[in-house]
């Protein structure tokens, strides 16, 4: 018998589980370890191929009767902000957002805890302590970032950085070929700003801004009122059995 390369993956199924966007279904999912000094190279490779990153964890939906998650990229040389997309950043004019090393703070579970409470208190997620949320942060053998949202303070026209209230933070992966935003959560009390959309257009600028061609925003749902957002990020690239297929109108 022909052994496997110890560093070739492992690739495990979990059992049938309830679906959580589309009722009635059941969900699936394949996933296998990242750990090890080619995580990254790993990682890059998943993600291109339709996996998620959770902690050390890479994983996509393998359900049994339904394909509807789709994986979707945003190529950022392309997009263009329409009206609505300049209205938010313009309301958001007076936040600053800084990327920094995946180190967890009590400002930020904070921002976390009000966050599910408010969004998310009968999910998965909702029993989450402050370990946990150490461990989704730091449990990563990739290269993550945080990015932290805070309000502009005197000083922030002379270093571009600000010591204010954190409005919103996002977990954020750095690819070979772009950005993928992990977890993203924001203070409850600020949600009129449309923080969700501003994060996606910031790391779309900030992929520009790095030389990076895409922003993978995970999987899109049809029919899913959760995931109708990111189809409005148009041009984008949604991965179908034959490969990347561009999506230029919410038509197409």
């Amino acid at each position: 018998m022909t052994q496997q390369p110890r560093d070739t993956p492992q690739f495990y199924l979990t059992a049938p589980t309830p679906c959580p966007y589309l009722p009635g279904q059941s969900e699936r999912k394949v996933f296998t370890h990242l750990v090890g000094p080619k995580a990254p190279q790993l990682n890059d490779i998943l993600t291109q191929g339709g996996f998620r990153r959770s902690q050390s964890i890479a994983y996509r939906p393998a359900c049994e009767t339904c394909r509807a998650c789709v994986s979707v990229r945003v190529p950022v040389a392309d997009f263009r902000p329409g009206r609505s997309f300049r209205k938010v950043m313009l309301r958001n004019g007076d936040l600053v957002g800084e990327m920094r090393p995946a180190i967890p703070t009590s400002e930020q579970y904070s921002t976390f805890r009000a966050y599910l409470d408010a969004r998310h208190r009968a999910g998965g997620m909702a029993d989450m302590t402050v370990l946990d949320y150490a461990m989704m942060v730091e449990d990563s053998h990739v290269k993550t970032r945080l990015v932290e949202y805070r309000k502009r303070d005197a000083d922030t026209a002379i270093n571009g950085r600000s010591k204010g209230d954190i409005v919103a933070c996002v977990l954020t992966d750095i690819l070979a070929d772009g950005l993928s935003l992990v977890y993203s959560f924001y203070e409850p009390e600020e949600a009129s700003r449309s923080l969700g959309t501003l994060v996606i257009l910031d790391h779309i600028a900030r992929a520009k801004a790095m030389g990076l061609p895409y922003v993978y925003l995970g999987y899109w749902v049809e029919g899913s009122a959760k995931m109708d957002y990111k189809a409005r990020f148009l041009p984008q690239e949604r991965l179908m059995p034959e490969g990347w297929v561009r999506v230029d109108s919410a038509g197409d």
